[in-house]
């Protein structure tokens, strides 16, 4: 009966995680920027922080951060977090 039940969250959770994804809800609205070509998480690091873009916008946040740090090593910029901190990304 356990295992009915692990199997029956374990389809509901996968059904969940297929909705958002076909509905574009887990889709990000991040800023590639700069030397761009890291579109997804595996291919970017963190590369620091733009304070004066805190609590703007993405494009905002990808001036901010292209000005910080330069075109080249750039490639994304997000507002993220509860904070809106602006973080900057290069490839991986």
């Amino acid at each position: 009966m356990a295992k009915n039940l692990i199997n029956s969250i374990n389809f509901t959770v996968l059904l969940v995680v297929l909705l958002m994804a076909s509905t574009g809800i887990l889709k990000s609205n991040a800023q590639s920027c700069g030397a761009g070509g890291c579109t997804t998480a595996a291919s970017r690091v963190f590369l620091g922080e733009c304070p004066s873009a805190h609590g703007t916008t993405n494009a905002n946040c990808c001036t901010c951060c292209i000005g910080l740090f330069g075109s080249p090593p750039v490639c994304w910029a997000v507002i993220e977090g509860t904070d809106l901190h602006c973080h900057c990304y290069k490839k991986a």
